[in-house]
């Protein structure tokens, strides 16, 4: 006869730095950054919130330690190749990764105590600019510009009233039978051949706008 365990003898998962602020960003990714308090990471790690002061010194501890697993998720460019190609993919992967971690947004660039992670990335992205031959100057250009447009579109996109292409139609439908077509005929417009046009997704629009800014980069690269 098979004797049973009793879960309270079990070994549980010692506790550690990595699995708090794992933890903290599985909390933020669910219920939003504003649910995140000490007692409520301790009740989803099933410790007293004392018990975590262990492992992080207070919650500015955890927002930088949560800011810096975030940064390690996204791509890293590499110098020695195409920079076009190589920023194109970076913003590409940091919208990724800020739609799975919407509440990251707002707090990417407000870290006073940076992480490894975090540098590591700056790091790289000012060095596949320069190894390109750009100057320090068009480089802090560059990368302001880039990072606005990325954390720009992201936040836009996480204050949408909709979240698919489905969704959008929706709404768009609802809204133009209460449109006065002929007080806006440019929005009815705009609302009947693009937005309820099969196909439309307004995440498409990242790209286009993507890469009118790297063109706008090399010409400004070149005329240097």
């Amino acid at each position: 006869m098979a004797l049973r365990k009793d879960p309270a003898r079990e070994p549980r998962t010692p506790l550690s730095r990595e699995r708090v602020l794992r933890a903290a960003v599985a909390l933020a990714d669910k219920s939003g950054i504003d649910s995140l308090t000490m007692r409520k990471l301790g009740d989803a790690l099933g410790v007293e919130a004392m018990s975590l002061y262990n492992h992080v010194a207070n919650k500015d501890d955890v927002l930088d330690g949560m800011v810096d697993l975030v940064f390690s998720e996204i791509g890293l460019p590499s110098g020695g190749g195409d920079w076009k190609t190589a920023m194109r993919q970076r913003a590409i992967s940091v919208r990724r990764v800020l739609s799975r971690h919407r509440w990251a947004i707002g707090l990417m660039e407000s870290r006073t105590s940076p992480g490894p992670a975090t540098l590591r990335h700056h790091d790289a992205v000012i060095g596949c600019l320069r190894d390109a031959g750009f100057s320090i100057e068009l480089a802090a250009h560059a990368y302001s510009v880039l990072d606005s447009y990325i954390y720009g579109f992201a936040l836009q996109e996480r204050g949408l009233p909709f979240n698919t292409p489905a969704e959008s139609s929706a709404l768009a439908h609802a809204m133009l039978a209460r449109l006065p077509a002929d007080d806006y005929p440019h929005l009815a417009e705009f609302t009947l051949r693009h937005v309820l046009q099969a196909g439309y997704d307004y995440g498409n629009e990242y790209g286009f706008g993507l890469d009118l800014i790297l063109d706008g980069l090399e010409g400004a690269y070149k005329a240097a």
